[in-house]
């Protein structure tokens, strides 16, 4: 027996589980294939152990709960919550805590709470935030783009790099962070932000040539086209009505409103809406992760304060917390609240206030 999902009363496209896990992997490649171009192998092998182990531990934890595997598996759940904790990690973090990381989303936070449909966070999120608080050197361990990196890396060389901490040169990860300029390079967000700390203005932290020039300057290298390829994959989920407008439109709105509003304060120390737009997950999170149809609100009053305050944390986060890139806290706050949202933005049942009405004419 296949799950049927609908995400509201209001959406009269339905369609199975699987058919909508397979549209969600499907809209994922355009954005995928940008990571490996511009952020080298170590993408895809993050991804195969990623869905290694969401497949054997989901499998595992079916088993022992005596239920069917074939269908647990078929669902594609556990392939897409492993693929997208994947492509949020650094390329070259170390195997095990890939493995760590997809082990505790399947077995802690999906399957402890019930399985598919019952969990209160999104499983994806929620082990990215475990693993960034518990292993935060490692997990700030992006390399610079190809396009600005000194040492060219080969499969074989991500491979080494994952599983034994060297290449096959014997370089190890620091080393292989240096850019052209033989410097350690950071992502744009922890680059600006360590700038702004360090006294210089936003507009001279964008002068680095981590990012572009011209309409572009505030995407990172890389980043910009990585962000531009989830958007198209995000809009055909829309256009195939596999996820409605509401999170991802008030998602990145929220963005851009508390943005805008913090630079028109300080232009010296706040970044622009499209520089939080065009670096880390921003658009990623909106499409994929925000609109995950268990921990999200249900209601579409409820989906739209759900988006547009997860766009809010995130450029709060990012700007005065400790953490550069802050979609997944921003996530896992508002998948606390998704209860009391629902609750205050139930719409009203028809008939409802003739009802009422009557009942106070016969008091």
């Amino acid at each position: 027996m296949k799950l049927t999902l609908s995400s509201s009363p209001h959406q009269h496209v339905r369609r199975t589980t699987d058919q909508v896990m397979r549209w969600v992997l499907y809209a994922m490649v355009p954005g995928i294939i940008a990571q490996v171009i511009f952020f080298g192998w170590g993408v895809i092998i993050q991804m195969l152990l990623a869905a290694i182990t969401a497949l054997v531990t989901e499998a595992t934890i079916v088993a022992l709960r005596k239920r069917e595997i074939g269908q647990a598996l078929g669902d594609y759940s556990a392939i897409v919550t492993g693929l997208l904790l994947a492509v949020s990690l650094p390329p070259f973090l170390p195997w095990w805590m890939t493995v760590l990381g997809t082990w505790f989303a399947i077995a802690i936070v999906k399957q402890l709470y019930g399985g598919l449909g019952f969990n209160l966070f999104n499983p994806a999120m929620a082990a990215y935030v475990m693993l960034l608080i518990s292993f935060p050197a490692a997990m700030s361990g992006w390399l610079p783009p190809s396009s600005l990196a000194l040492h060219n890396i080969s499969f074989g060389d991500a491979v080494s790099v994952i599983f034994t901490g060297f290449s096959q040169a014997g370089y190890d990860l620091t080393q292989l962070r240096a850019g052209a300029d033989g410097f350690t390079m950071a992502t744009p967000l922890d680059y600006v932000k360590t700038q702004l700390s360090q006294g210089y203005t936003y507009t001279e932290a964008l002068s680095h040539p981590l990012f572009g020039q011209g309409i572009t300057e505030a995407a990172g290298a890389g980043w910009g086209w990585v962000a531009i390829a989830y958007l198209a994959g995000g809009l055909v989920l829309l256009q195939q009505r596999i996820i409605s407008w509401h999170i991802p439109v008030s998602l990145i709105a929220g963005v851009a409103i508390t943005a805008t509003f913090l630079q028109l304060i300080n232009g010296d120390l706040y970044g622009s809406a499209l520089f939080h737009w065009t670096n880390g997950a921003v658009l990623f999170g909106a499409f994929f992760i925000a609109t995950d149809p268990v921990s999200a609100s249900t209601t579409p009053k409820g989906r739209l304060v759900f988006g547009a305050a997860i766009g809010f944390w995130i450029v709060i986060i990012r700007t005065f917390g400790g953490y550069p890139d802050a979609i997944a806290f921003a996530v896992v706050i508002m998948n606390m609240a998704v209860p009391l949202i629902d609750y205050y933005t139930q719409p009203r049942v028809y008939g409802q206030r003739a009802k009422q009405k009557q009942r106070e004419g016969d008091a």
